[in-house]
């Protein structure tokens, strides 16, 4: 996390995207580590649930939630196992985390009309020097929308973009709605 009573910056793509975050909406932050982005729209007015199995990230999530008045739902989770059962939600943040397995399950996790914001990296990642190397953890170009089908695409990119001064990052990103119609 970044130093003490400053909040980590969330990702560019959800920063881009913020608007979408109302007073009251419902939000599942997976694999949300220190909360970056369950602080974002926590700030914005959400009701954040966040789930990771880091139980140091998630008390400095909470540090960080606590010395700002915002109340964030933060659970110690291991993603690779059963979830646990949660109403479906508005929105749900996948933020450098991929479990293609699960795509299904996260979808259904949403309201009919809810939206996905996800970005996570490219197997181009690989080249830069740092991040994630198995490809487990590391999407095809174009794999993405694959994988939130049958979702509506609302905004998507892959791009290779700066991270600081010393290091660029090649992710995927996508803004997508569940249809009404889906089962």
């Amino acid at each position: 996390m970044a130093s003490e009573g400053r909040l980590p910056l969330p990702s560019t793509w959800f920063t881009w995207h913020d608007y979408l975050f109302r007073p009251g909406m419902r939000v599942l932050d997976l694999a949300c580590g220190d909360g970056r982005h369950s602080l974002a729209a926590a700030a914005r007015g959400a009701d954040i649930v966040a789930l990771d199995r880091d139980a140091a990230a998630l008390e400095q999530g909470r540090a960080a939630a606590e010395s700002r008045g915002l109340q964030i739902d933060w659970r110690q989770v291991d993603l690779a196992s059963d979830w646990p059962a949660l109403d479906p939600f508005d929105a749900i943040l996948v933020f450098n985390y991929l479990d293609r397995g699960r795509m299904s399950s996260i979808r259904e996790a949403l309201v009919p009309g809810g939206v996905l914001l996800m970005e996570t990296f490219l197997v181009t990642q690989r080249e830069l020097g740092w991040g994630p190397t198995a490809d487990e953890h590391l999407l095809a170009r174009g794999e993405l929308a694959q994988l939130i089908a049958p979702m509506e695409v609302l905004h998507g990119r892959e791009v290779l973009e700066p991270v600081d001064v010393e290091r660029w990052r090649a992710v995927a990103s996508v803004v997508a709605r569940r249809r009404s119609d889906e089962p």
